[in-house]
């Protein structure tokens, strides 16, 4: 089962164009739906047992890796629940689309390469699927075929080709210094190998290059040209998917490999860079979509400062962080593609579309952090775990997350009366968009209602996650099984 969430949509990808018209319109959506189901069979599973899967008769350390623990098995089902969310259609304006076959076959070897970075269990094999992510993100976001979109998408290919090579860097230091790419090898061998300035430089070259596609600060300017000109919901599977699976592969080296006060006060340092200049720079825009980006880049930043605090409380706190952006930020470009990119065609929006105005008030309220939605008890968690930190760095970062909240509460609040204005401004319609929004909706109110029974098994995958020894334990003394079937180590 867990091969089979890389190998069915990667399969999928390669023989759509080959088929005839009425199966390429449901190979992808069935796909997604199978791995859909397989990943909420793994995370519901794991909770209980991770699962580990050898391929290619290679015992661990040798060989790929694939491993299943609840925060794997439910990022995995997420993937295929927001592909599926945010599968490619007709264009804003009704019209087919020409080029809809290559952009369902990127979007599917996207969602591959993304299952496989939530379940990889080497280096090795997280950098080839990373590639291949951001081989189907460089072709969706050249998609909208304008002038605009192809400079910043050449940009986008210029800065991630940089990141790759800082990436490959970084893990071939780590190779030199210990002789394997297998996390869990890494993890026996780290502290005597690689916690030293060579082996701290190759971690710093990796979540810089990783950090391209997480939009990390100093590596996340091609962010808001990419957002502004590529279709809206390339931009919400960038913004919303790409970017936490980029992180949790910064997380998984982090936790398994260098849990050490160096790494993790230069992952808070920088996450606060990121809040910071994401956030005064929203403030600042002026087209819809560019204040998205920003906004992106802000929230992801409070998801590096939650995964920097050490234990399982900064680890619950940064996944209720990325699972929130993950639900809110897709839906909001989605109402991009309805309203366009300008604030100034938002003007009275709310009298031709009341119930997308309606939506991003809901989605504006959860991003400020107002109870009981979900972003209250994600900016909780984030606070509560700085709080219990010692003074310094720790409470400082707590006090950026307070800042700029405020600031967070003014540019959305500036966006919410101009939608209840009285000056009417042009409107794009798109019902798709809509609909699309509404699904997110009723997935943010249904984990606000749910939360009470949602925090322990959140707590248990934090827990699973920082559990290093376990993770050791389960791959190194996995019995190798046939590609086809999980095997629980013993």
């Amino acid at each position: 089962m867990i091969a089979l969430t890389v190998a069915l949509p990667l399969l999928a990808a390669f023989l759509l164009p080959l088929l005839p018209a009425l199966a390429r319109q449901f190979l992808g959506p069935l796909v997604l739906l199978a791995v859909a189901a397989f990943g909420l069979c793994l995370a519901g599973n794991a909770l209980d047992a991770p699962s580990v899967v050898a391929i290619g008769d290679f015992r661990p350390p040798l060989g790929i890796v694939f491993y299943a623990d609840g925060v794997a098995g439910l990022f995995v089902f997420a993937i295929a629940v927001v592909t599926l969310l945010l599968w490619p259609c007709a264009t804003p304006n009704g019209q087919p689309d020409p080029q809809i076959t290559r952009k369902h076959s990127l979007t599917l070897l996207m969602a591959a390469a993304s299952c496989a970075l939530a379940l990889s269990g080497d280096l090795f094999n997280i950098y080839v699927f990373y590639e291949l992510a951001a081989v189907a993100g460089y072709g969706l976001a050249a998609g909208s075929r304008t002038p605009a979109a192809q400079v910043a998408t050449f940009r986008f290919t210029l800065l991630g080709s940089l990141g790759s090579l800082l990436a490959l860097i970084g893990i071939t230091l780590i190779y030199f210094r210990a002789g394997s790419l297998n996390l869990a090898h890494l993890a026996e061998l780290a502290p005597s190998t690689l916690h030293d300035p060579l082996g701290l430089a190759g971690f710093l070259l990796i979540l810089l290059g990783f950090g391209v596609k997480s939009e990390l600060f100093l590596v996340n300017s091609w962010a808001p040209e990419v957002y502004a000109t590529a279709e809206s919901r390339v931009s919400a599977l960038l913004a919303g998917l790409i970017s936490k699976l980029a992180l949790l592969a910064v997380v998984r080296l982090l936790v398994l490999v260098f849990p050490v006060p160096e790494a993790s006060q230069l992952l808070l340092v920088l996450g606060m860079l990121g809040i910071l200049t994401g956030e005064l720079a929203a403030y600042r825009a002026r087209d819809f979509r560019r204040l998205l980006a920003w906004s992106s880049i802000g929230q992801l930043g409070a998801a590096f400062v939650a995964f920097a605090i050490p234990g399982p409380a900064g680890l619950m706190a940064g996944i209720a962080v990325a699972l929130h952006h993950l639900m809110v930020k897709p839906a909001l470009f989605l109402l991009a593609e309805r309203w366009g990119g300008n604030l100034a065609q938002l003007a009275g929006a709310a009298r031709n579309s009341p119930i997308a105005a309606a939506l991003f008030v809901l989605f504006a309220l959860s991003l400020i952090g107002v109870p009981p939605l979900p972003g209250f008890w994600a900016k909780y968690l984030l606070l509560s775990g700085l709080a219990g930190e010692p003074a310094g760095l720790w409470w400082l970062a707590g006090l950026v997350v307070l800042t700029t909240t405020v600031v967070e509460a003014v540019y959305l609040f500036r966006i919410i009366g101009t939608l209840y204005g009285h000056q009417q401004g042009s409107v794009m319609q798109s019902r798709t968009a809509t609909t699309g929004s509404g699904i997110f909706a009723l997935l943010l109110v249904g984990t606000a209602l749910s939360a009470p029974l949602l925090a322990a098994p959140l707590q248990k995958m934090a827990t699973q996650l920082a559990d290093t020894d376990g993770y050791v334990a389960q791959v190194i003394s996995a019995t190798i099984t046939a590609p086809q079937r999980s095997g629980t180590a013993p």
